[in-house]
């Protein structure tokens, strides 16, 4: 049933364009601040790998926002509407061991590579350009994807909320993201990360208080206890143990654990987002980063999805509930509108307000990610590879600013299009496992195993991809009779597609190895990917290119120091990513499903309180640690200020240098008290 906007439709395009160009401006002015106290110069380098030096909590907390998509917010608190308490956790595990597991694979490419700037060019190093090409469209198809699913997500809830056109929310939402991530490249979305990632801790903080505390209809998680019993008894899930939405035994829940969990590899190993950001950490802060930002993304969906999904369903009988007296229809669970229509229910007008925010941080720090991802692979993996291989540092960032326009032009309009099809996020979350998981195994064994060949690399994407589709659309038209969006989008046709997809290529991958021949490669030629030539940009600016973060290291080489921490993170990481995978899909939710257990009230309210402590954790490791890692630099930028506001000249001007720990220190003179000033005042 469709519902009024609780908001008037001048607060959506006030939020949408109005958010949007405050953290443009805000990034414009923080790229100043930076180039000219810091000297970050926007290099090429700089605008896809922010100089190699970003530090761990950066690191965690971009890990976080670029995970935290509109789904991660909306699926999951519909999952958990279905399925009950399973369903939050199925999600929030089903997609924090990627992470996880991703640090090992970081690890690896800071090893081998440390000069790359995409995957895509690791591969090309490896086995050339058709692996190139293939990995390419992959790589491309999965940036696809999420950026669509980002938009047709965030802009069914701006449209739910504030009666904003859908067309009009897919083509302003990715405005301003466009405009601060120009100016300040991977930097911009990894300090606009934080600002999103400490946002969105305090949205959820808010709701979980609201509805475990404050709110007079819920109260208490003994409330909402007795009225999720009330609601098993009144329309018992399919599936679960007793019907109830209290138990870990469900069977559909099961299921897309599962699909969440395949789909889940192949954005993650074929986004080049997150290989943006481990390219980006310095070598010593990628493993802890990504470590600590997995296990802080948790508590995001667990939580998020356990108190609006579940108030949802506690609420739905009572006329504050915006479809009251009916239940929500599928169509509107599937489109990501339980979240909206619950905090409607908790906080009013507030509540969507809340939520408006909420989805717009989601949306634009996720995308930013990609934009970033897409630019990189058109400028270094497209453009320079194939077009253009003497370009010139300049050359590059321009193109690179290009891509991110047409880009972003080119995902509205795809958005919108799916719109007036009718696929919406949910669809697109299920399938995007059946389309690129494929590419997922070959991609992983290019930096961990040696002995993977060129037609193992190239083909068994391919012939996975043929497989999946076929097992999709096969059990579709089997189980339903027709091929429709209701058919294929249905949990079983889903499962066949996800698990043939991820499974297959460890059938073809030792099979086309070895009746061709193994590889046995020496990672030489990865290791000797080059950096661009930035040396005008940093004359053009009056800047030694020394003086830019990450230059002075490049041009030095790596330390036997370096290597010897990274070998011995490499060892860690996967002794810790292993453990603590079996953790979070075996050790921990296992032993509930197998034994069918209902939640007493007690253990209810005790899985709440712990998802509550596990957020504030959360908010400590990628709101606080981030702020005290980035002291001294905040302290230097500061001091800078003061000196340019008092008539000073606190532009900086000696050796910025990394230190062994990754961190950055400044062998600074000021400006005023020596004659050789490389950075002029502007």
């Amino acid at each position: 049933m469709p519902i009024s906007p609780p908001l008037n439709v001048g607060v959506g395009y006030g939020v949408v364009l109005g958010l949007g160009f405050a953290f443009a401006f805000g990034m414009i002015l923080t790229t100043f601040v930076l180039k000219r106290y810091n000297a970050e110069v926007q290099t090429s380098e700089m605008f896809s790998t922010a100089g190699r030096t970003v530090q761990s909590g950066l690191v965690a907390s971009a890990v976080v926002s670029s995970w935290t998509w509109a789904a991660t917010l909306l699926q999951s608190s519909g999952v958990a509407y279905r399925y009950g308490v399973s369903g939050p956790f199925w999600y929030a595990s089903g997609a924090t061991v990627q992470i996880l597991l991703f640090a090992t694979l970081a690890i690896e490419l800071k090893r081998k590579a440390p000069n790359a700037h995409t995957f895509l060019e690791i591969i090309r190093a490896r086995y050339g350009v058709y692996a190139h090409i293939v990995f390419t469209v992959f790589g491309l198809m999965t940036n696809i994807l999420v950026t669509a699913m980002l938009l047709t997500g965030g802009s069914a809830v701006v449209t739910a909320l504030t009666g904003m056109p859908t067309a009009a929310a897919c083509f302003l939402l990715p405005v301003g993201v466009v405009m601060y991530t120009i100016a300040g490249g991977i930097k911009a979305t990894f300090l606009t990360d934080y600002v999103h990632t400490v946002m969105i801790l305090i949205i959820i903080f808010i709701f979980a208080f609201t509805a475990y505390a404050t709110n007079v209809n819920l109260g208490s998680p003994g409330k909402v206890y007795d009225l999720l019993v009330q609601a098993a008894s009144s329309h018992p899930v399919d599936g679960n143990a007793g019907g109830s939405y209290l138990t870990m035994r469900s069977k559909e829940g099961a299921i897309f654990f599962v699909i969440n969990i395949v789909g889940n590899f192949g954005t993650v190993f074929m986004d080049n987002g997150y290989y943006n950001k481990a390219i980006a950490a310095s070598p010593v802060h990628a493993l802890p980063g990504y470590v600590m930002g997995g296990l802080s993304w948790f508590a995001i969906p667990w939580l998020c999805a356990t108190t609006m999904g579940l108030s949802a369903l506690a609420l739905e009988t009572n006329d504050v509930f915006p479809t009251f007296p009916e239940r929500m229809a599928n169509d509107d669970v599937t489109a990501g509108l339980v979240l909206p229509y619950a905090s409607v229910a908790l906080l009013g007008k507030g509540g969507a307000v809340a939520t408006l925010l909420l989805v717009f941080m989601a949306v634009t720090s996720a995308s930013s990610s990609e934009y970033i991802a897409v630019s990189s692979i058109f400028t270094y993996d497209i453009y320079q590879t194939y077009f253009n291989p003497q370009a010139s540092g300049k050359m590059l960032i321009n193109m690179a600013h290009a891509f991110v326009v047409v880009y972003a032009i080119a995902l509205a309009a795809f958005s919108t299009g799916l719109y007036y099809i009718g696929i919406s996020m949910g669809y697109l979350y299920l399938m995007m496992g059946v389309i690129i998981s494929s590419a997922v195994l070959p991609a992983t064994l290019t930096l961990m195993w040696s002995k993977q060949n060129l037609v193992a690399v190239c083909l068994s994407p391919i012939l996975g991809l043929t497989c999946s589709l076929i097992g999709w659309l096969v059990m579709a038209k089997k189980e339903f009779g027709n091929l429709s969006v209701a058919s294929t989008g249905s949990n079983n046709p889903m499962l066949v597609g996800n698990v043939v997809a991820l499974l297959s290529p460890l059938i073809f991958v030792p099979v086309l190895t070895y009746a061709f021949g193994p590889q046995n490669y020496d990672w030489a030629s990865m290791a000797a990917i080059r950096l661009a030539d930035d040396e005008k940009i940093a004359e053009a600016a009056h800047v030694d290119i020394e003086l830019i973060p990450g230059a002075r290291d490049a041009a030095v080489g790596r330390s036997e120091e370096e290597v010897r921490k990274l070998n011995r993170a490499a060892k860690i990481a996967r002794t810790l990513t292993e453990f603590l995978t079996i953790a979070l899909l075996v050790l921990w939710p296992m032993p509930m499903y197998g034994t069918g257990y209902i939640f007493s009230k007690k253990f209810f309210t005790g899985w709440v309180s712990v998802g509550i402590l596990w957020l504030f954790c959360s908010a400590f490791c990628v709101g606080l640690f981030p702020l005290w890692e980035g002291r001294h630099s905040m302290a230097r930028t500061f001091r800078g200020i003061v000196k340019d506001l008092s008539g000073k000249r606190g532009a900086v001007t000696g050796t910025l240098r990394e230190d062994s720990e990754g961190s950055t220190s400044q062998e600074v003179e000021e400006s005023e008290k020596t004659p050789n000033v490389v950075q002029k005042e502007t």
